[in-house]
């Protein structure tokens, strides 16, 4: 089959429809429009207390005489006087004048990690950065909690989340799938979407609330060992980092993944709940 035919067929079936089916109960289109939200609000004003000290580094403490960063974006002076942004990551130092370490205009350079349309409030403002990071850090938490308690009374965890032998099986199968921009409307998830669904929902989210309880003061003084767990405060910092720049690259997979298979069946789901699949085919006379 031509390419064109191959377009032509998928346009068909389309046109043809197939059974609409409910699938997104009520807590999970809740839980995710609320994640969605808290996550834009959440990654605007992270980025505004990076700014305030714009390196990361491994381990308890970090200093002059410490030498265990693993990111930095810094403005720097040249040999010729001239100031730069530079971006540095495990030792390797980057020019990025106009978007880390130096941004703005050439008359009024801002001198800070983060440009300031990347940052909630735009100007540098700790302590505002920091209220608004706290508040939707609790919201995306209790969403979380609602989903999982939700997810398991339901059944929704083991059977839509949790991949099966033989969701492993197929994985090649669908990553291929996914290459090629070959989506298969059925009414559950395939084992590419399993794997990495389960990675967000049960890796990075618990991870990412759990360094941001291991860094706060009162959490240091309730349960000292906490922060331990994560190899102390400025390695839970990195990892916190780590998680909020995979939920981002998360975030742009999932949106072409939305447009590629078809925006307004797939924003019905989370929207309404209902979902079109594909049309069954039918065997050919005598298959």
């Amino acid at each position: 089959m031509s390419m064109v035919d191959d377009v032509e067929s998928r346009c068909a079936s389309v046109r043809e429809g197939g059974e609409v089916i409910y699938r997104h109960r009520v807590a999970t289109r809740l839980t995710h429009w609320t994640w969605a939200i808290a996550l834009f609000f959440l990654l605007l004003s992270g980025l505004q207390i990076f700014n305030a000290h714009p390196t990361l580094y491994i381990g308890k403490q970090s200093g002059f005489e410490f030498d265990n960063s693993v990111l930095s974006m810094r403005p720097m002076r040249n040999a010729d006087g001239s100031v730069d942004g530079y971006t540095t990551v495990l030792g390797q130092r980057f020019k990025t004048t106009g978007l880390f370490g130096m941004s703005g205009s050439a008359e009024n350079p801002s001198y800070r990690g983060f440009p300031a349309w990347a940052t909630l409030p735009s100007y540098q403002d700790l302590a505002t950065g920091r209220v608004i990071h706290f508040f939707f850090a609790w919201v995306f938490a209790a969403a979380f909690l609602i989903w999982l308690f939700s997810s398991l009374v339901s059944g929704h965890l083991r059977r839509d989340i949790l991949p099966s032998l033989d969701d492993i099986k197929s994985l090649p199968r669908s990553i291929g799938d996914h290459l090629q921009f070959r989506f298969h409307r059925e009414d559950h998830y395939n084992g590419l979407q399993k794997f990495a669904y389960a990675a967000v929902l049960l890796l990075v989210f618990p991870l990412i609330i759990l360094t941001g309880l291991a860094m706060s003061p009162g959490m240091n003084a309730a349960w000292p060992w906490f922060l331990d767990l994560f190899g102390g405060r400025q390695t839970a910092r990195s990892i916190h980092f780590l998680c909020m720049a995979l939920l981002v690259v998360f975030f742009l997979v999932h949106v072409v993944m939305i447009v590629a298979a078809g925006p307004l069946n797939e924003m019905r789901s989370i929207l309404t709940g209902w979902y079109r699949t594909d049309p069954e085919k039918k065997e050919e006379p005598g298959a």
